[in-house]
């Protein structure tokens, strides 16, 4: 007895093994919706987190709301853009803003190069000052900000701090000057910082094939042209992370600032717009101003995220 199999004919449609039934690829439905059911427990707690203060925010910069509509003495009416055109025709919003920026662009630079510095150097040192430096430098950054900022002005004190009497400047006041206040600030912001950079570049780093290293030293690379031509191009993922975090962080930077320099510096010199906004809110009681300044902030770091990430995105396919 044998078996035969029918060979299908030339456009009939059949296939010889499955008796003229086509086979239907397995559907994906089930699938693409999976990932979304993993992250819905996550994805509710963000919007009870974020979502629903950042409309708070929005609602209150579209209505008059001062002290008077707090304390339920007025009613509450609705102004539309009036807010947002009292800000921007401000010229003091626009002073703060661009020392904002200055101030923020100032700190990720910083914090990058000694982030960045730190995690090469703790690939070429032995693993008891590998483990001390890294000890060092989580303390800094698990160290509060209120703490650290509070610190770090006992330190450059004018009558007790030891760094005036170390370096010889008598009582030279850091926080009387604008640039001098902001030097001061910025050195706190590195360092409470550069940890999370040097953590996430040295991760990186340790992930790059051994390999790879050694042929660019063969070669006769020096440090700064393998960490510009090998290393940097192959921790762009991780960099940009990093990059975008820094961002973030130092361009709403408050404590650091309120603290170190008693509320924004005299007459308001040393203000960035959290602590500018957090005047109009709570000194001011203009809680819409405020809450205008707020969604203004918002804005520009979703617009700086979002053209960062596009241009490193074009470099790469460039690339």
């Amino acid at each position: 007895m044998t078996l035969t199999v029918k060979e299908a004919r030339p456009g009939s449609g059949r296939t010889p093994l499955t008796g003229g039934r086509r086979l239907r690829p397995p559907s994906r439905h089930g699938s693409r919706w999976t990932p979304w059911l993993y992250l819905a427990p996550a994805l509710v707690v963000l919007g009870g987190l974020l979502v629903y203060p950042i409309y708070q925010l929005g609602l209150i910069s579209f209505l008059e709301y001062t002290q008077a509509q707090v304390s339920g003495g007025e009613p509450t009416t609705f102004k539309g853009l009036a807010n947002y055109a009292e800000l921007l025709g401000d010229g003091q919003f626009w002073q703060v803003l661009l020392a904002t920026v200055v101030f923020a662009a100032a700190c990720v630079l910083c914090t990058l190069v000694a982030g960045c510095s730190t995690a090469v150097l703790l690939t070429r040192i032995r693993a008891v000052p590998r483990l001390a430096l890294m000890l060092a430098a989580l303390g800094a950054w698990a160290t509060p900000a209120i703490t650290g900022s509070t610190v770090w002005v006992f330190l450059f004190d004018p009558d007790f701090g030891p760094v005036n009497r170390v370096l010889g400047l008598g009582d030279f006041s850091w926080t009387y000057g604008r640039y001098s206040a902001f030097a001061l600030v910025l050195l706190e912001v590195v360092w409470c910082s550069f940890p999370f950079v040097m953590v996430t570049v040295y991760a990186g780093i340790r992930a790059i094939p051994g390999e790879v290293l050694e042929a660019a030293a063969m070669d006769g690379a020096s440090q700064w042209r393998i960490w510009r031509s090998v290393m940097a191009p192959m921790l762009r993922p991780i960099l940009v992370v990093v990059t975008i975090q820094s961002v973030i962080w130092d361009f709403k930077v408050f404590t650091q600032i309120y603290v170190m320099t008693n509320g924004g510096g005299i007459a308001g010199q040393n203000l960035v717009l959290n602590v500018y906004a957090y005047q109009k809110a709570f000194a001011s009681s203009q809680y819409s101003l405020g809450s205008a300044i707020g969604i203004v902030m918002l804005l520009i770091l979703l617009a700086v995220t979002l053209v960062y990430l596009r241009l490193l995105r074009r470099q790469g396919e460039e690339l």
